[in-house]
C-alpha cells in the first residue's frame, strides 16, 4: 500500500534534514555547459571532511575523533576536503573516520584538499595557499587534489574515461576564476556516467513473492520534497536489515521524470556522516 505524507510533514521533515548542515559549497550536475578553461580533477568517493581551523567536522557538522598526531599542525585557516585511502575503498574509510574511538587504521587515511573556504583570490590562489602550509609544516598526508585545465569536451570526456577505468567514480570541474563562494552553483560541476543523489529514508514498503516477509521498498523523500520510491539495489541482507528510518542513503539514477522524481533508481549505501 503506497504511503502519502501531508504536505505539512514533509517540510517538517525536510527541516529537520538539513538543520545542522553547514554551508559548503556543493556542485551541480554537467550538462554539457562550456567549461573551456575551467579546472578538472577527480572525484574521490571518500568522506567530506571540513576543518574549521580547531576541529575536523563532517558536512552534517558532526566531529571526527582522528587520533592526535592526524590534525597536529594542521592550519588557523579553513579547509575543505576528502578523508580517503585508495579508489573503490568507501566502506573502509567510512567505518574508520566515522568511528569515535581514535584508532590505528587512520594511518590508511589521507586529507585531500579541493577548497580553502573563505580564503582571498581565485580558485588556484586558494589551493597555493593550502599547498605552502603543507610543505612547509611537513603534512604528508595531505594533499592537494590535483587540478587540470579542461579546453574541450572531448578532453573532458576522456579526462573521464581514464578516471572510470581505474576504478575512479567521476569527475568535478569548477571555473577557477571565481572568488570562494558558498551553496550551490553552476561553477561547480560533477561529471559521472550515471548520477547519484541523496535523500532520507521515511518509510517502507512490504515486499511480496521472493521478499515477501522482507523490505520490498524503500520511501524516500528528496531535499526540495519530492517522494519516491526506491526497490532495486538491495541485496537480502539489505532487504533483512534496512536502513533506518530517518538515514541518509545514496542512490543511483538516470534523469526524471516529469514529475521531476528521478528515473531508474538504484540503492548503493547508506551514509553515516
Amino acid at each position: 500500500m503506497k504511503i502519502k505524507l501531508p504536505k505539512f510533514f514533509v517540510f517538517i521533515f525536510l527541516i529537520l534534514l538539513n538543520l545542522n548542515a553547514l554551508t559548503l559549497q556543493k556542485a551541480l550536475i554537467y550538462k554539457d555547459q562550456n567549461i573551456s578553461g575551467w579546472l578538472m580533477s577527480e572525484k574521490l568517493d571518500g568522506i567530506r571532511a571540513y576543518w574549521d581551523g580547531k576541529k575536523l567536522v563532517t558536512r552534517q557538522d558532526k566531529v571526527f575523533h582522528p587520533p592526535a598526531s592526524f590534525i597536529k599542525n594542521f592550519p588557523p585557516f579553513e579547509l575543505d576536503g576528502e578523508l580517503w585511502s585508495k579508489r573503490g575503498d568507501f566502506e573502509n574509510v567510512q567505518s574508520i573516520v566515522l568511528d569515535e574511538i581514535s584508532e590505528t587504521p587512520w594511518e590508511q587515511i589521507t586529507y585531500n584538499i579541493f577548497e580553502v573556504p573563505h580564503a582571498k583570490g581565485d580558485f588556484l590562489s586558494r589551493l597555493e595557499k593550502a599547498q605552502i602550509y603543507i610543505t612547509q609544516n611537513n603534512l604528508s598526508h595531505v594533499r592537494i587534489i590535483e587540478q587540470k585545465i579542461c579546453h574541450t569536451k572531448k578532453q573532458l570526456d576522456e579526462f573521464l574515461k581514464n578516471i572510470i577505468a581505474k576504478g575512479g567514480e567521476g569527475v568535478m570541474i569548477k571555473d577557477g576564476s571565481k572568488d570562494y563562494f558558498e551553496g550551490r552553483s553552476n561553477s561547480v560541476l560533477k561529471v559521472k556516467l550515471g548520477q547519484d543523489m541523496e535523500g532520507k529514508v521515511m518509510g517502507y514498503k512490504e515486499g511480496t513473492g521472493k521478499f515477501k516477509g522482507m523490505m520490498g521498498s524503500l520511501i524516500v523523500v528528496l531535499n526540495d520534497g519530492i517522494i519516491f520510491n526506491i526497490g532495486t539495489g538491495f541485496s537480502n541482507y539489505d532487504r533483512k536489515n534496512p536502513p533506518e528510518l530517518g538515514s541518509i542513503i545514496t542512490f543511483k539514477y538516470f534523469g526524471f521524470t516529469k514529475n521531476k522524481k528521478p528515473k531508474f533508481t538504484s540503492f548503493v549505501r547508506v551514509r553515516k556522516d
